[in-house]
């Protein structure tokens, strides 16, 4: 099963469809409030709408939920035949897969081709990947704050968060669904992790420095305690090792004889932007990119003192960038 939303309709050309593909923990509401069976509002608002950067009555826009994830995908905590969850039963998956089921339902949306596949961090792994295994069905892939392939650093800050999960004493192997007691915990302590590296230093130092709080918390440990507890209540940890475990493994050059030979059969547009605050997704990675990609034009360099989560704070960048690339297919 996968779990989409769409905006716009597609034409009687059916050539203006764009695929919007989410992060680590995103789903498929990419804008618009919280609601029924959607805990949060839209992950990237203000991209989509009327007079916005990607306007439902120029294009017809689908955005899914990943495979592997929580938010109405098959997942670890969906249900397997059997009656009973997936849990430590649900295989292990790859970028390439994801993107085999965002596949499935293209063709299920009666769409051959994407005018544009679009996605930032592990949704610009997928965007990568689409026009590797799907030559034919993307004319542009806008690859936002992202990576050929996961490298050791970004590798070595999953370690952690993984072990986190994996070592809360609720985890029992990937099999609490029955148990009333997920391991959140250790989704927290994931959690917190990984959003030291969404985050750059020159943005908590200025923003928290060293402050202290009435409770005895710096304010900065006050912060990531609040993240922690906000991902808690909306994603599964299950889903969390999951899709880390495939970011991982992401490697466009694999069974490909390398990134550049990879890249330099590539038939669709190839835009990259890299944040130039980002310490997880530095900027040199989008580089090897481009050097690798006969015509992919110049780096975009999104400038923020956000870094990685610039992709989705600096809106009015990103969203130019976007409006240009779609404008001048």
């Amino acid at each position: 099963m996968v779990a989409y939303e769409t905006w716009g309709r597609l034409n009687a050309a059916r050539d203006n469809a764009v695929l919007i593909c989410h992060a680590l923990t995103g789903d498929a509401h990419v804008v618009g409030p919280a609601g029924p069976g959607q805990l949060t509002s839209g992950w990237w608002d203000g991209l989509i709408g009327t007079g916005r950067y990607v306007d439902p009555a120029d294009w017809y826009v689908v955005a899914a939920n990943v495979l592997g994830g929580c938010q109405g995908t098959t997942g670890p905590s969906s249900t397997a035949p059997d009656g009973n969850h997936w849990g430590s039963r649900f295989p292990a998956i790859t970028i390439r897969d994801q993107v085999a089921a965002e596949a499935a339902l293209a063709t299920q949306l009666n769409i051959d081709r994407w005018a544009a596949v679009i996605g930032g961090s592990m949704g610009g792994m997928r965007a990568l990947e689409w026009p590797l295994l799907h030559p034919q069905r993307v004319n542009t892939a806008i690859v936002l704050a992202s990576t050929g392939y996961a490298s050791a650093e970004q590798i070595a800050w999953c370690s952690p968060q993984l072990a986190a999960i994996e070592s809360d004493p609720t985890w029992n192997q990937g099999d609490y669904y029955d148990t009333n007691n997920a391991p959140t915990t250790g989704l927290g302590i994931a959690r917190r992790i990984a959003h030291v590296t969404y985050r750059s230093e020159y943005e908590l130092a200025t923003r928290f420095g060293r402050n202290p709080q009435g409770d005895g918390r710096f304010a900065i440990e006050s912060y990531l305690d609040h993240h922690a507890g906000k991902l808690a209540k909306r994603f599964d940890p299950g889903s969390y090792v999951t899709l880390t475990r495939a970011m991982n493994t992401h490697d466009i050059g694999r069974d490909r004889g390398g990134l550049t030979n990879a890249l330099q059969g590539l038939q669709s547009r190839l835009v990259v932007a890299a944040v130039d605050s980002d310490r997880l997704y530095p900027s040199r990675l989008s580089t090897e990119l481009i050097d690798a990609s006969n015509d992919a034009g110049p780096l975009h360099l999104i400038k923020s003192p956000y870094g990685h989560d610039g992709f989705l704070i600096e809106l009015d960048q990103v969203g130019a960038l976007i409006t240009e690339t779609l404008n001048s297919r």
